[in-house]
């Protein structure tokens, strides 16, 4: 039985010096997870000089031990989000979430990045041996509210391998999380960015901003990233770290890794109503499958069996996955806060910190690391004010959608969204309508012969997804207000090309 991360089985980490010297940067990044190489990443994408300053190995700590659910789904679920923040904030933590999951498919595409990235269903459902007649309730109305907001979640009778009713998201994801940090570390160094392992960060003082490290060197910086789970004091000094990690609790989760043959476990993520919940998901090998199963979480500390922990994960494993056979076991950290939701923001001035993800580290970590570049370059994030350090409770109406529609994930969002049919014959004469025809969505148009148009609904200005607007007969961009024909044709710009024509298969 290995007693590592899964993660790190077949996986080099590139390795790093330590700083040896007086520095000056744009941006200093401490921490050397999933957060903070991200971080680094997109802000020397952006044109920063940064410095990505880790303690010890990058990689080597939480993100190392995380089971790597790419999700939009929270510990909240959405009717738990839409009763605490309201209904558009609930959304729009789901709308956080999934721009999470495109940006790090996005990372991993512009990288060639080789980290087993595959779009999966995601399923909460029942846990097993609950009254499931009492929880389908519930999930039904899970599933019906976040449809609501735009996403293609659906009720289920029997969740595949949990047999239990439950909520089918589709448009999750899984990838290896160190092959992935893996290729964007590769990526940072040059051009004026460093990243130094082995450097601990001692002293952050103001005016101007300089981080002293464990060896008495010094960087520079106009900007700071603190991305290091747990927030070391930075510029708030001892009192105001340790004030704020009054608001944070740790708890530890335990994993278990079990070898099953090819395709004897569906590919997605798992999770139950449980409390603490139960998770599982997949990594494929070639000849056969690795299950991951975590739970059994507590207050760090709190537990003086740990042993036992695992011994009962195990045996949930086995009554789920009959004949799985284990060969890893390990332990992660998550970080709660008071009302469920991360704190990611300024915590002073110049300052930036992230922690409290809960169990969504990698989804909320890459939000941070994409707040943080915005923060940097002086861009408005449609999720400051409600992810804010220092946020006072949130509710009512918020039209955050209006104010933020320029921003670029919403120019994605409407691939989200249902199609609204599967065949021609859904539309009538004079009409257009987002169809899903030969496994793709496309903007089809019938006309008043019958002859149907099929058209990209991709806008050729910036790549929103077109709206039908069935008063002026159009195919209306809602991100910067392009109108084309039915047939595609430009009628307003700022688009100049005309929607792509698409032949449809089958």
């Amino acid at each position: 039985m290995t007693t590592r991360s899964y993660w790190y089985d077949g996986v080099t980490l590139p390795a790093f010096p330590k700083l040896d010297g007086d520095l000056k940067v744009d941006v200093a990044v401490v921490g050397g997870g999933i957060t903070g190489v991200t971080a680094a990443y997109l802000l020397k994408k952006a044109g920063k000089r940064v410095a990505l300053l880790e303690r010890d190995r990058c990689g080597g700590g939480d993100t190392g031990n995380t089971t790597a659910h790419l999700t939009a789904n929270t510990d909240l679920r959405p009717t738990e989000l839409a009763k605490k923040f309201g209904n558009d904030h609930a959304k729009a933590v789901w709308d956080a979430g999934h721009a999470a999951v495109e940006q790090v498919h996005a990372n991993s595409h512009a990288e060639g990045i080789d980290c087993d990235f595959a779009w999966v269903p995601g399923f909460l459902h029942v846990a097993r041996g609950a009254d499931a007649a009492k929880e389908a309730e519930g999930l039904r109305e899970d599933a019906a509210l976040a449809a609501g907001w735009g996403f293609d979640t659906t009720f289920v009778d029997a969740v595949p391998l949990a047999g239990t009713p439950g909520v089918r998201v589709p448009h999750q994801a899984r990838f290896h999380p160190l092959k992935y940090l893996a290729g964007l570390l590769k990526t940072i160094p040059g051009g004026g960015s460093h990243v130094f392992e082995g450097t601990d960060v001692s002293e952050a003082t103001a005016d101007p901003l300089t981080l002293t490290t464990a060896g008495g060197h010094r960087v520079t910086c106009d900007r700071l990233v603190i991305a290091t789970h747990v927030p070391v004091m930075g510029l708030k000094g001892v009192v105001g770290a340790a004030l704020f990690q009054t608001k944070i609790a740790p708890y530890t989760s335990y994993v278990v890794g079990a070898r099953v043959p090819p395709g004897a476990v569906p590919d997605g993520l798992f999770w139950d109503t449980n409390d603490p919940y139960f998770y599982l998901r997949l990594n494929r090998r070639p000849g056969f499958d690795e299950v991951i199963f975590g739970g059994r979480d507590h207050k760090t500390g709190q537990e003086h069996d740990t042993e036992k922990r695992f011994r009962e994960l195990e045996a949930k494993l086995a009554e789920l996955v009959p004949g799985a056979n284990d060969n890893y076991r390990w332990s992660g950290q998550v970080v709660e806060t008071h009302d469920g939701l991360p704190y990611i923001g300024e915590t002073a001035d110049k300052q930036f910190t992230a922690t409290g993800f809960s169990g969504n580290g990698t989804t909320f970590g890459t939000l941070a690391a994409m707040m943080a570049t915005d923060w940097v370059a002086g861009r408005k994030n449609p999720w400051s004010e409600l992810f804010a350090p220092g946020r006072k409770p949130v509710h009512g109406v918020w039209d955050y959608l209006t104010e933020n529609i320029d921003y670029p994930y919403y120019m994605l969002r409407d691939r989200l969204r249902r199609a609204e049919g599967t065949s021609a014959a859904d539309l009538q004469p004079g009409e257009g309508k987002i169809l899903k025809l030969g496994g793709e969505r496309v903007a089809a148009f019938k006309d008043k012969a019958g002859a149907v148009t099929t058209l990209s609904p991709v806008c050729t200005h910036m790549g929103c997804r077109v709206r039908w607007n069935p008063a002026e007969t159009t195919w209306d961009c809602p991100c910067h207000g392009s109108r084309f024909r039915p047939t595609g044709e430009v009628l307003a710009g700022p688009a100049e090309a005309p929607l792509a024509k698409v032949e449809v298969k089958g």
